[in-house]
């Protein structure tokens, strides 16, 4: 796999560690943020932040398909 696949893959997988994998480091009612319990803002706030790694992700694979190497994208 090349480089720009592994940056994909763990671009893409910080979304779901950050919301499924960090429970017991956020699972408290206070602080309040905003007005919102802790873990309510917490997975709010990673709406939008999911959308902006996805977005690196299409970024890097374009960068891929506009290289002259194509050789990546065709596995």
């Amino acid at each position: 796999m090349s480089r720009n696949g592994i940056l994909s893959l763990l671009l893409a997988s910080i979304p779901f560690v950050a919301m499924c994998f960090s429970v017991p480091l956020w699972d408290r009612v206070y602080p309040l943020v905003l007005g919102l319990p802790f873990n309510l803002f917490w997975l709010i706030a990673w709406i939008p932040l999911s959308s902006v790694c996805l977005w690196g992700v299409y970024r890097l694979r374009r960068r891929a398909v506009d290289s002259p190497d194509r050789k990546e994208l065709s596995r």
